[in-house]
C-alpha cells in the first residue's frame, strides 16, 4: 500500500475515534479517552501517590468503596486519580475532595509519572489497561481490589502483575497460598483489614432512628446479592435461580426485606435485569425497601440478618457480629472457594429458597454460629477495633513509599556508568 494512503487511513480512522468519543457513541465499558493531555504535556502531579482507574461510569463503585480510606491518605501524602473516562472524571470530581485527571495515551501517563513525585500507584481492580502505568519502575504497583471475598477471581492469577496486595486479613493470604501457584503470598501480600468500614461508619442518628421506624418492630433482613458476573466461572448471583422465592418467603415470615441490588446487576444478562425488576415489585409495599443512594454501612446498620451469595460483602458483614445466610452457587461452571467461613455459615441451595423465611427467623433468634463468627472475625478481618484498619491501610502506603524510595537509589545508581559493577 502506498505509505500516503496508509497515513490517510490512520487519519480517518482517528477521527472517527474522536468522534465516537465525543458524543459518546463508544459500546458501554469501553473509556472515552477524552483526556487532559494538551494540558498536561509539562505538568507534575500533586502528591506521592496514584490511583489508577481506567474504567467506566458502570464500575465506579470500585472506586467508591475506598473514598474513604484515599481521603486520609490524600490528607497525609496528597494523592491524584488517573482516569482514562471523562466521564468518570467529572463524577470524582464532584464527589472526591482530590485531583483528577483524565489522560488517554500513554506517553502523556509515562511523562506525568517521570516528572512527578510518585512513588506509590494503587488500582482498586485487575482492569487489563492498568498495564499502561504497570510499566513504571520508579514506583510501587499495589493491588487494593474492592473488596475481600471467597469468589474465585479473589486468587486471580493476575495479582502477579503488582508488587504488592492489600488484603484483608490473614485469610486471604491463606487463599492465595492455597488456590494460587508460583505466588508467595506471605511476602507480596500485606494485610490492613478494610480501612472503608473505620471511615464509612454511620454516625446519623436521625437516619438511624428513621430506619428504626421503618422496620415498625419487624426484623430486618438485607438481601445482597451479586451480580451475574462476566464469565460462567464468576456466576455466583442468585438473582435469578433464588430471589424471587427467597424474597416471598421472607414477606411471609413477617420479615422486613432490604433490597441492595449489584451496580451491575443485568448489564450482560437481560434475565438477570428481569429478575431485579420482579423483586423490585414484590418490595413496592409493606414498608420493604430497594436500597438506592445508601451506603453499604448504613444499610449494614438497619438489618438484623443478612442474606448474600459468595462476595465481598459477607466477609465486610462479619465486623457487625450479627447472623448471616450465604447462598449456594447454582451455575454449573462456577466454584467457590472452600474456605472457614463458607463452611462455617448456613448455606441456602436454590431448592430451599422457600425456606429462607424460616431459616432467617432461626437464625435472628437463636444464632448458632455466632462462636464460629467471631472466631472468623480477626482471621478474616484483623483487629476490628475502630481506627485500627485505616492505621495499618496509612502505615502500609508509608512503609511502601519508604521501601519505593530504597529500591529506586538503588536502581539510579546501578544505571550511572559503571554502576552495575559498582554493586
Amino acid at each position: 500500500m502506498d505509505p500516503r494512503a496508509n497515513t490517510l487511513n490512520r487519519r480517518l480512522r482517528s477521527m472517527g475515534g474522536r468522534i465516537m468519543r465525543r458524543y459518546h457513541l463508544l459500546p458501554g465499558g469501553m473509556p472515552d479517552g477524552l483526556g487532559d493531555d494538551a494540558d498536561l504535556q509539562d505538568e507534575a502531579l500533586y502528591g506521592d501517590v496514584i490511583v489508577y482507574f481506567a474504567d467506566t461510569m458502570d464500575s465506579l463503585y470500585q472506586m467508591r468503596g475506598w473514598y474513604g480510606p484515599l481521603k486520609a491518605l490524600h490528607e497525609a501524602v496528597g494523592v491524584t486519580v488517573v482516569c482514562m473516562d471523562s466521564r468518570v472524571a467529572a463524577t470524582l470530581r464532584d464527589e472526591m475532595d482530590m485531583p483528577v485527571v483524565t489522560v488517554a495515551l500513554d506517553a502523556t501517563l509515562d511523562g506525568l509519572i517521570a516528572r512527578s513525585a510518585t512513588k506509590l500507584i494503587l488500582y482498586v481492580n485487575y482492569n487489563p489497561m492498568n498495564t499502561a502505568p504497570l510499566r513504571s519502575r520508579s514506583v510501587v504497583h499495589v493491588s487494593l481490589l474492592h473488596g475481600d471475598s471467597d469468589k474465585g477471581v479473589s486468587v486471580s492469577n493476575q495479582v502477579k502483575a503488582y508488587d504488592f496486595s492489600f488484603v484483608a486479613g490473614q485469610a486471604a493470604i491463606d487463599r492465595f497460598t492455597a488456590y494460587t501457584g508460583l505466588f508467595d503470598a506471605d511476602s507480596r501480600c500485606i494485610p490492613v483489614g478494610r480501612p472503608a468500614l473505620d471511615t464509612d461508619r454511620i454516625e446519623d442518628a436521625a437516619a438511624l432512628e428513621a430506619d428504626r421506624a421503618a422496620a415498625d418492630g419487624r426484623h430486618t433482613v438485607l438481601y445482597a446479592p451479586t451480580w451475574e458476573g462476566g464469565q460462567a466461572s464468576v456466576a455466583y448471583s442468585s438473582l435469578v435461580t433464588h430471589a424471587p422465592v427467597l424474597v416471598r418467603s421472607l414477606q411471609a415470615a413477617g420479615l422486613r426485606v432490604i433490597y441492595r441490588p449489584h451496580p451491575l446487576t443485568g448489564v450482560r444478562l437481560p434475565e438477570y435485569g428481569a429478575a431485579d425488576a420482579e423483586v423490585r415489585e414484590l418490595l413496592a409495599h409493606g414498608g420493604h425497601l430497594v436500597s438506592s443512594g445508601r451506603s453499604l454501612q448504613r444499610d449494614f446498620a438497619a438489618a438484623d440478618l443478612l442474606i448474600c451469595d459468595v462476595s465481598a460483602v459477607a466477609n465486610d458483614w462479619l465486623a457487625g457480629g450479627r447472623p448471616m445466610v450465604i447462598t449456594s452457587v447454582a451455575h454449573p461452571g462456577a466454584q467457590d472457594a472452600g474456605t472457614e467461613l463458607l463452611r462455617r455459615v448456613p448455606r441456602l441451595r436454590s431448592q430451599d429458597s422457600t425456606t429462607a423465611g424460616s431459616l432467617a427467623l432461626r437464625e435472628i433468634e437463636q444464632d448458632p454460629t455466632r462462636e464460629d463468627r467471631d472466631r472468623l472475625r480477626e482471621y478474616y478481618l484483623g483487629d476490628t477495633t475502630p481506627g485500627a484498619s485505616l492505621e495499618r491501610f496509612l502505615t502500609a502506603c508509608r512503609d511502601l513509599m519508604a521501601l519505593r524510595d530504597r529500591q529506586w537509589e538503588r536502581i539510579r545508581r546501578a544505571e550511572q556508568p559503571g554502576g552495575a559493577e559498582a554493586r
